[in-house]
């Protein structure tokens, strides 16, 4: 099989040469910001101060998010600079495994967080008791082994498909929908277990935090403070933002993998839950909150003064 041996040809975010320069400079700055703002986090969380359950699951999250990015953007960015933009067989089956891994993986972390501000909220007195290290810990881990388990079967059984015909990836990245549109055998079965999966691996932590959100708001609607309903609203309406962004971009992918719709509309899809959201989550979880404010700016006073 020539496309076994030789790999694939992916291909770039647009194919407007104006537009080029413009999008490599906009994902060098994006892709900075991604790393630059969760490597803040990583380091603030390690303060004594930050060590609760909230930080412990922001600090995984932002590991998740620097290894979503660094997966599918230093290629990406190669790839206005080089007219090679070639991957091998092993090549593009190891980043469609630490694609699906790493995004699976962050939807169930998404849940486990959405639980740990429902505990925070509608069980105050109890928080630390429920929310102990090990409950974080065995959360944390059962999110790894979980999008491993769905990493593996996806990569697995797509790659036993034979490919044929021409070898470009109508993608700016190893995945599933346009792999499965240069297999030249039936997809069907593929494509409806993949179904299967995308309910359990994004419908099912969504409707637990729907769940969860609902509780928090019925609780926070009792409060008698206005500031403090305020804050906790605040803080729904950002993680519900992500949320959304997040399942919403890979339910119309994945769901439907060879619908009709546009691939310039699946490759912004794309580039939501695998670009942007890193590089929101530090802003809207962690870098406005006022505690992690506070600790960089004492970490930073200390350097200075060191």
């Amino acid at each position: 099989n020539h496309t076994l041996m030789t790999g694939f040809v992916l291909s770039r975010l647009s194919n407007h040469p104006q537009l080029q320069l413009l999008l490599f400079f906009t994902l060098c700055l994006t892709y900075t910001i991604t790393i630059t703002g969760n490597l803040l986090i990583l380091v603030a969380t390690v303060h004594p101060r930050l060590h609760t359950p909230m930080y412990f699951f922001l600090r995984v999250l932002s590991l998740l998010d620097i290894s979503t990015a660094s997966t599918v953007v230093p290629k990406m960015l190669v790839s206005f600079l080089s007219e090679d933009r070639s991957i091998s067989h092993l090549g593009c089956a190891t980043q469609l495994y630490w694609v699906i891994f790493l995004t699976a993986t962050e939807c169930y972390l998404l849940a486990a967080m959405a639980y740990d501000r429902y505990v925070a909220v509608c069980s105050p007195l109890r928080y630390a008791a429920i929310m102990n290290s090990r409950v974080c810990l065995s959360l944390a881990l059962l999110a790894c082994c979980s999008g491993n388990v769905v990493s593996v079967m996806q990569t697995a059984w797509v790659f036993t498909l034979p490919f044929c015909g021409h070898r470009k990836l109508n993608s700016f990245f190893c995945d599933i929908p346009p792999l499965l549109v240069l297999s030249c055998s039936d997809t069907f079965l593929y494509e409806a277990q993949l179904t299967l999966a995308t309910a359990l691996v994004l419908f099912t932590p969504c409707c637990l935090i729907l769940v969860s959100y609902a509780c928090i708001i019925s609780s926070t609607l009792k409060i008698s403070s206005a500031e403090g309903r305020q804050k906790t609203f605040s803080t729904c309406s950002s993680h519900l933002i992500v949320v959304t962004l997040y399942y919403a971009s890979g339910t119309l992918i994945y769901l439907r993998p060879k619908s009709s719709n546009s691939q310039d509309t699946k490759k912004f899809l794309a580039l939501i839950y695998t670009t942007v959201v890193p590089t929101l989550n530090p802003l809207i979880y962690s870098l406005r909150n006022k505690d992690v404010q506070d600790v960089l700016s004492r970490m930073m006073a200390d350097m200075v003064k060191k």
